[in-house]
């Protein structure tokens, strides 16, 4: 018995889709020439937060509400994306949030979390703030949000590609980042619900790659310490028991070292004129190398899953101009 289906996807699109962007599909024509593909891109960056992780967070809360089963106060452990949507959506439906993060948390979403009225609660490392929310979980009238290990949060992001999918119409492949498997996992079943020859593949972090490993090993495995990834989004420790399985189901998985995050994450703000996270620029490398394979044109979808980056991690994306070396395959 599947932990998500098709119909759970479509459900989560009604129930949110009045609190949301409608976020758009855009492509760069010197891109597509230089590559001779087409490549869409479905902007999150422009969703509420700023990034899609509204959309799991929102589809749990209100399903909770629904059920009366929301209680008074909601906590969520994240290293930033998360941790906003929680709070605008605790915000929306009057009541307290806190968010257990990693002290290294980026500023920028620190600060946005904060003003949507959380508290945050920061630890030293990500796994202590992994273990204060499960303390935090078990006092009464809280609902715990996770990241991504939950049937209601992926089934939230799986609208991402729901929708840019009615609305591109059939691609060939879908690409979305990994961190702990929650927006990869509801794009597999988005997409192969409405086309079921689609390929869905995902990449993450070389220097944070458990989602790989665990891949390769047929089970679960676990990073022993947070990587210092300029992907922060993809910086989970490991992915998900209800992801995993879906991550299994991939067609085809990547690991990007940092010089590919860093160039990607350059070019596609230059092309699209859109500012992207490296944890979705990534993405491109994974396209670039799997296009490289391909006999014929193909036309692609890339998830853009966020757009909030601190000036610290803006530093080491562009500490080398990487606009000098031209997009090819």
């Amino acid at each position: 018995m599947p932990n998500v289906t098709f119909t759970d996807i479509q459900a989560a699109e009604k129930r949110i889709s009045p609190y949301i962007k409608r976020t758009p599909i855009v492509e760069s024509q010197l891109l597509n020439t230089w590559l001779g593909h087409q490549i869409l891109f479905k902007v999150e960056c422009f969703q509420k937060t700023g990034a899609f992780k509204l959309r799991g967070a929102l589809n749990m809360m209100l399903r909770a509400k629904e059920e009366g089963s929301l209680g008074n106060r909601v906590v969520a452990n994240s290293s930033g994306n998360h941790a906003q949507a929680v709070a605008y959506g605790a915000k929306m439906l009057g009541i307290k949030a806190t968010i257990f993060s990693p002290e290294n948390v980026s500023k920028v979403k620190a600060a946005a979390t904060q003003y949507y009225g959380a508290e945050l609660n920061l630890s030293p490392t990500r796994k202590i703030a992994d273990e204060r929310v499960a303390v935090a979980a078990k006092e009464e009238g809280v609902l715990y949000v996770p990241p991504f290990n939950h049937p209601h949060i992926m089934a939230g992001q799986g609208t991402v590609a729901l929708e840019a999918l009615k609305e591109t119409g059939e691609v060939n492949a879908v690409f979305a980042s990994v961190g702990g498997g929650g927006l990869v996992s509801g794009s597999a079943i988005s997409a192969r619900g409405l086309f079921p020859n689609i390929q869905v593949i995902g990449s993450e972090p070389l220097l944070a790659n458990d989602a790989a490993e665990s891949l390769r090993q047929g089970t679960i495995q676990s990073l022993p310490s947070q990587p210092d990834t300029l992907a922060d989004g993809a910086a989970t420790l490991q992915v998900g028991t209800e992801t995993f399985e879906h991550l299994q189901s991939l067609n085809d998985f990547y690991e990007i070292n940092e010089t590919r995050i860093a160039y990607w994450t350059q070019w596609l703000q230059h092309l699209l004129k859109i500012h992207v996270e490296p944890t979705c620029a990534m993405s491109m490398e994974a396209v670039t190398q799997w296009l490289s394979k391909q006999s014929s044109p193909q036309k692609v979808l890339i998830v853009l899953s966020g757009g909030n980056i601190d000036q610290q991690k803006m530093l080491r994306i562009w500490s080398e101009d990487h606009l000098q070396t031209l997009p090819c395959l």
